[in-house]
């Protein structure tokens, strides 16, 4: 395996997988290089549509393939927005939208029941039809205030507040921000399991060729 496929468009991410698999000098290739339309997301939960994503992405390349689906979970919501955040105000919505859906669907809710949480689910595929594919998830928390607060990140950050840092995630330095957000943590879960599943079975194939020798 010399090449894996990274079932997104985004920049930031290929970077970020392309730096983990650098050192197994495993090439990185963005789902763009196969396919032009994305994988229809029709999975109840962020494992099974992480699932989706990367069967799609492995069928339309015929490589092994790598995603990721992540989004906000909020308690008093019953778990909304989920994984209908990237589009809780409607198809095409932007961040700005989604973030004043849901500071109206909280207004009113006192500070110490407004608790969330993001999550990150990735999966690894071998193949299309991979019946053992490699899934981790992550989750980060924090509460949601009632307005937002910071211009760096994307999508729920400048509403996400993380009590230990006692700012919000879109006004953390990125480098503290990469410490310990959702992906960053199921980033390192993946590298470990990666590590696991897939290295060391390969180190023992070849170091038991050896002995035979």
């Amino acid at each position: 395996m010399d090449k894996i496929v990274l079932a997104s468009g985004n920049a930031g991410k290929l970077k970020e997988f392309s730096q983990l698999f650098s050192g197994w000098q495993i090439a990185v290739l963005p789902q763009s290089d196969f396919l032009q339309e994305e994988a229809e997301e029709t999975g109840l939960s962020f494992i099974e549509n992480a699932l989706i994503k990367a069967r799609h992405a492995s069928a339309a390349s015929g490589l092994p393939a790598l995603a990721d689906d992540s989004g906000l979970a909020v308690d008093a919501l019953d778990g909304a927005p989920g994984i209908y955040s990237a589009r809780y105000a409607g198809a095409g919505a932007s961040d700005a939208d989604n973030n004043q859906k849901l500071l109206a669907a909280l207004d009113g809710v006192p500070m110490e029941k407004r608790g969330a949480s993001f999550h990150c689910a990735l999966a690894f595929v071998r193949s299309a039809e991979d019946p053992v594919p490699l899934v981790c998830t992550a989750r980060w928390s924090g509460h949601i205030l009632t307005r937002p607060a910071g211009d760096q990140g994307f999508g729920y950050d400048p509403l996400f507040y993380v009590a230990s840092e006692k700012l919000t995630s879109a006004q953390l330095p990125r480098e503290v921000k990469n410490r310990l957000s959702h992906r960053a943590l199921a980033v390192r879960k993946f590298e470990q399991l990666w590590h696991e599943e897939m290295v060391l079975p390969q180190q023992h194939q070849a170091d038991a060729g050896k002995k035979l020798f």
